[in-house]
């Protein structure tokens, strides 16, 4: 098992990245909320999940160990496999998965695509006991502030190789889509990353 990867980042995508170590090139699967912390030539530490199938083995990385330690607790719920326990961190934090389950939120559940009102009633059902401690306070750490996010939108595209220039105009029209309550940052950048898909 490959717990961790420390080394420098090679090469970032919209789906993963890079990371040199000791000379080799590690793939891994990360959610937005993970590339946008990283940087190309920059040192960075991941904390990783093998998953081994028959035909492949893939590495999915996370930028602490708690969300490797949620995302390798959805796989024990029935039905839901790496790419889907790793839609679910790219929508949520852990704090919100874990409030989400704890009290039976399928509504918040069902926000990440490809789990239905079924599949979010199994989640909690299964992993309600198993959840661990529930964060105190009003919002936990749910909150996204309606200022924090275009920067931290902007500092993403630009780390991911688009320029100050396309990741103004990206963020500004994003922005122009948001109203009331300020979605996760993961998916504001991947409604980012599809406008810019369009001009390249």
């Amino acid at each position: 098992m490959i717990a961790s990867v420390r080394g420098v980042v090679a090469g970032l995508s919209p789906d993963g990245a890079v990371i040199e170590v000791g000379g080799v090139g590690l793939a891994v699967q990360c959610a937005p909320g993970t590339l946008a912390g990283l940087r190309v030539g920059s040192p960075a530490r991941l904390a990783t999940s093998l998953v081994v199938r028959e035909d492949s083995l893939t590495l999915y990385g996370f930028a602490d160990d708690d969300e490797k330690q949620l995302f390798e607790l959805l796989q024990t719920a029935s039905g839901v496999g790496p790419r889907l326990a790793q839609a679910v961190l790219a929508v949520h934090a852990p704090d919100v998965v874990r409030k989400a389950i704890a009290n039976g939120d399928t509504g918040t559940l069902t926000r990440v695509p490809g789990i239905g009102k079924k599949g979010a009633e199994r989640l909690v059902l299964e992993l309600r006991d198993r959840i661990g401690p529930i964060p105190v306070g009003p919002d936990g750490a749910a909150g996204v502030t309606a200022g924090a996010w275009p920067e931290q939108v902007r500092q993403a595209l630009v780390g991911l190789g688009w320029t100050a220039s396309q990741a103004d105009q990206a963020v500004a029209a994003v922005a122009e889509t948001v109203d009331g309550e300020v979605p996760p940052v993961p998916v504001l950048l991947k409604q980012a990353i599809r406008l810019l898909g369009r001009t390249r």
